[in-house]
């Protein structure tokens, strides 16, 4: 049961990182500091998508489920839990580089008006 809940809260702790990649920006419009923080896990996002790499908490999140005699899966995080919900299913790297962009794009406008409300 623990290793199913430990799954669990990786999975939950991978979606929020995920948000925060894209939006977690709009936190500077209130501190400071956010974009210390936020800039460098922008980094890791567009790292990742770029490389056609896999998440740390993707293997982990699958140990855990393993552990919790559950079936893990063999994708990203992304592939598993949200491609079919936005994208067309399967995962190619042109999707990435395009994902990648969004990310940037999204923080460049959050990161314009932060400066302009500043």
């Amino acid at each position: 049961m623990i290793y199913r809940v430990a799954a669990d809260g990786v999975l939950v702790l991978h979606l929020g990182f995920i948000l925060f990649v894209v939006l977690g920006g709009l936190f500077a419009l209130r501190w400071r500091w956010a974009p210390l923080l936020h800039l460098p896990a922008v980094a890791w996002g567009v790292f990742i998508e770029l490389s056609g790499g896999i998440c740390p908490l993707t293997p982990l999140e699958n140990l855990l489920r393993a552990k919790a005699g559950q079936a893990g899966y063999t994708a990203g995080f992304i592939e598993h839990y949200l491609l079919a919900l936005i994208y067309p299913p399967g995962l190619t790297p042109q999707i990435q580089v395009v994902l990648a962009g969004v990310v940037i794009v999204a923080n460049v406008l959050i990161y314009a008006v932060v400066r302009r409300r500043h």
